[in-house]
């Protein structure tokens, strides 16, 4: 029986990552022991006083049951705390934060619950794809604005003004950029927030890497005036090494919180109330572990200039992230022709940049997940494969 699939998954592939990992474990199994230093899943644990929590409340009887969909008090007031604390942002923790399953579930929520067929959206060329297919499912239309190296991988506002934006609705930014390691300046936001009052373009900002490897982390809601045109999504995920439980969160007026909870309530039903107390916890750590974290990213990061350098690729010393982005060199075709023939030679993978838009075709991406030893191991198969 064939059974057609609905008109909005035209043009929607299955996500890069999703076919890759089944190719690589069919590698593994033919004993190829591939090295993936492709995706950006932390392999460092939570805190141990977070896991203590988790399993405390989890060892209750009184836990189980279903949950509020926007979340137990005690982890918005954590959420309020770390913001004011960290970003300097004053939020009410009643109206104006949404606890979510992860912030990439934020990113459907919010397609979903502002766009109409018709409705375009701005999404940075490179950037991460999920924008782009979270715009398609709910009906809208992308609208790519490229971020260039020369252009320091910021928009080109007079670009965008001399642009027709009659029918755009949302943009989407990120910064820390991913994938370009991008750092966020004060007058950067102030931009966008002028931008989005100017044309009344709501911009959404997704901010999960502030801290990683970042001394100076920073809110887009920090900027006067941002509460009126912006919303922001962050994670625990990368911050916290909590990529696997699902927490992340909604950040905004009061107005733009129930608008999304009434497309989210009909999504979910909460999240399981050991995680969100545990996460709570993790939003009250010092900054001693951040730096204790960081410590380990800066070593990491270090291993992955060489391994680049190996491979004769051009890059910035001074990106943020969890990932290093890099130029491809000179008599290589693509992006994507350089992460084969590391995969298929040296059995590594990393991350062509073609994934993340057009743009990113002339680079490749390097995540900084791995061991110490995991990435001295890739840089000697790639050196072993030169050498032949």
């Amino acid at each position: 029986m064939q059974i057609a699939k609905s008109k909005r998954l035209e043009g929607i592939g299955e996500y890069y990552f999703s076919q890759k990992l089944r190719e690589i474990e069919q590698l593994n199994k033919a004993g190829k022991n591939i090295i993936n230093l492709g995706i950006g899943s932390p392999d460092l644990p939570p805190h141990p006083s977070v896991i203590q929590a988790l399993q405390e409340q989890a060892s209750l009887s009184s836990t189980h049951a279903y949950q509020s969909y926007k979340g137990v008090p005690a982890l918005r007031n954590a959420i309020a705390s770390w913001y004011e604390k960290y970003y300097q942002v004053s939020l009410n923790p009643e109206t104006e934060i949404l606890p979510l399953l992860g912030s990439k579930e934020g990113i459907m929520h919010i397609c979903m619950t502002y766009l109409n067929e018709g409705d375009q959206v701005l999404i940075p060329n490179p950037g991460y794809p999920t924008y782009t297919s979270a715009v398609k499912l709910a009906g809208g239309t992308p609208i790519y604005f490229d971020l260039t190296e020369e252009g320091n991988w910021e928009p080109n506002f007079e670009a965008l003004e001399a642009s027709d934006l009659s029918k755009v609705k949302l943009m989407w930014v990120n910064y820390p950029q991913m994938p370009t390691g991008k750092k966020p300046s004060i007058e950067l936001f102030e931009k966008l927030i002028a931008f989005g009052k100017k044309h009344q373009i709501l911009i959404c900002h997704d901010n999960p890497y502030s801290f990683i490897l970042n001394d100076e982390p920073l809110s887009l809601l920090s900027i006067s005036g941002a509460m009126d045109t912006a919303i922001e999504l962050n994670s625990l995920s990368k911050s916290q090494n909590m990529a696997g439980w699902r927490v992340g969160m909604l950040c905004g007026a009061a107005e733009r919180i129930n608008e999304v909870l009434i497309f989210k309530s009909n999504m979910d039903s909460g999240m399981f109330l050991p995680v969100q107390l545990a996460a709570a916890t993790a939003l009250c750590l010092e900054r001693d572990w951040y730096d204790s974290v960081n410590e380990v990213y800066a070593k990491r990061r270090e291993k992955v200039f060489e391994l680049l350098d190996t491979l004769q690729c051009h890059y910035a010393t001074n990106q943020v992230g969890m990932f290093v982005w890099a130029k491809i060199p000179a008599g290589v075709k693509d992006g994507y022709e350089l992460s084969d023939q590391v995969l298929y030679n040296s059995n590594v993978f990393i991350t062509p940049g073609g994934i993340f838009g057009t743009a990113g075709n002339q680079y490749t991406r390097v995540s900084l997940c791995g061991s110490i030893t995991k990435f001295e191991e890739a840089i000697q198969r790639i050196e072993a494969q030169k050498a032949k």
